[in-house]
């Protein structure tokens, strides 16, 4: 399961994100984040399917409607072959520039 860890302004994501997780947290992805994150880091996610990626971009779309400035960052390694193979690299922030 997926577990959201609040530190300041920045939100730490481990665990898993696949269909299942997805279909459990999908009622609550308007509360899952607090207004004031500016960052959600993705290094600790250990797993996420497509359906993992499209709640993390619904996420983002959620959050840019109250911070503009809102990222994505520093997503592990099985995430970014997945974010390379669905050319969605505008929207995720490499260990680099984060």
């Amino acid at each position: 399961m997926a577990s959201f860890n609040e530190h300041a302004n920045q939100c730490n994501l481990s665990g898993r994100l696949s269909a299942t997780e997805v279909k459990s947290l999908w009622s609550q992805r308007t509360q899952i984040l607090s207004s004031d994150i500016q960052q959600l880091n993705l290094s600790r996610l250990e797993f996420a399917d497509s359906a993992g990626v499209a709640f993390l971009l619904e996420l983002l779309a959620i959050q840019r409607t109250l911070n503009p400035n809102f990222k994505l960052v520093a997503p592990a390694a099985q995430l970014e072959k997945l974010i390379a193979l669905y050319d969605l690299e505008k929207f995720f922030e490499s260990k680099g520039d984060a």
